[in-house]
């Protein structure tokens, strides 16, 4: 047996377990190993959005973190920013946010806005992601004092406006967003931000502006090599996540002949949990993390809990889960600087 150089995390999106079990779903996917939960957001009447989703699952946990897909085109900055903060609390430091920029017109229709596409749409991304970083810094760690004999709860002076205005060149509606937050600075002091590797680089959102970025191929095959371009373009502070939809042999039957629609441009394997593990095996040498996409979650999820992941921390090419650490820990980013002050910063595992 040879011990893989390099260990890595395993993230699963976990949007086919459906609300009412999703507990269930988030809590095997914990016992199994897995390092983060990821939760799509596909809106739906009816359906709690991914938001929504985390926050009822961030109590529920202790070790992985919860990371909703969370649109940055229609939806408001200054609510974005502050729902999430509030995700990190509930979570205990555990939530990051995946920034989406995709073209749709049915959400422009539902909120009564311009349909927004090409270049404009890393545009808004950039924008929203900066408002949300900024407000997340508008309060200062300690600006919570609860002084009883001053009767005060807040050290006003600690709390900041972040005066954002969208640039002159901004394809959309210019916006401007005052601050301060309505809520403390979050617990890991900024939370995590992944976004799609085709969203960031030279003249899109900068590299700098988030945390990990994640990598998609049409074919297994094609995955490493897109993850090593990505990382040379990139640079080695962004934190790679390789993108894999996966189709196990379960239950007596091949694969291959379950009936399984196709999720766009992502890389697909279908086949046994020794063949997955190879194959994981070899990307996590090349990537920071990889996320799985099962075809189904009670299926696949069993069988990534019993065959896959225990081969994988066998090999030492899986790291173990952080005991009540943060997101921010897994990625292994230090503490988070307020661009607000000078003073040493408290938040937990609190970087960009």
């Amino acid at each position: 047996m040879s011990i893989a150089e390099k260990a890595g995390f395993l993230a699963i999106e976990l949007d086919g377990a459906g609300y009412e079990n999703l507990a269930r779903a988030v809590l095997a996917a914990e016992s199994a190993g897995f390092h983060v939960a990821t939760f799509k957001d596909a809106p739906e009447a009816g359906r709690a959005n991914a938001l929504q989703r985390a926050a009822f699952a961030g109590p529920l946990t202790r070790t992985i973190a919860v990371v909703p897909e969370v649109d940055t085109v229609y939806t408001e900055p200054f609510h974005i920013s502050t729902q999430l903060a509030s995700l990190d609390y509930v979570s205990g430091g555990r939530a990051g946010w995946i920034a989406t920029a995709a073209e749709s017109p049915e959400a422009a229709a539902a909120v009564g806005r311009s349909f927004v596409e090409g270049g404009a749409l890393a545009q808004e991304a950039a924008a929203s992601i900066e408002v949300g970083r900024r407000l997340w810094d508008s309060w200062e760690d300690d600006a919570v004092i609860r002084d009883v004999a001053t009767g005060r709860y807040i050290d006003v002076d600690k709390l900041h406006y972040i005066d954002f205005e969208t640039p002159a060149d901004f394809s959309g509606a210019a916006y401007s967003v005052k601050g301060p937050s309505i809520i403390p600075r979050p617990l890991q002091g900024q939370l995590p931000v992944l976004a799609a590797a085709s969203l960031v680089g030279e003249g899109l959102v900068s590299a700098d502006a988030v945390d990990a970025v994640l990598v998609t191929a049409p074919t297994p095959e094609l995955l490493v090599a897109e993850v090593r371009d990505v990382r040379a373009r990139l640079g080695a502070a962004v934190a790679i996540v390789a993108e894999l939809d996966v189709v196990l042999d379960s239950r007596g039957q091949a694969a291959a002949s379950r009936p399984v629609s196709a999720q766009g441009d992502r890389a697909r394997f279908v086949g046994s949990a020794a063949g997955l593990t190879e194959l994981l095996t070899s990307l996590l040498q090349e990537a920071d993390g990889v996320r799985l996409h099962p075809a189904a979650v009670d299926v696949e999820l069993g069988e990534f809990s019993r065959l896959v992941l225990p081969e994988l921390r066998r090999r030492g090419a899986l790291r173990a889960p952080v005991q009540d650490g943060t997101f921010r820990d897994l990625l292994g980013l230090g503490p988070a600087e307020n661009r607000y002050t000078t003073s040493v910063p408290t938040a937990v595992g609190a970087g960009k």
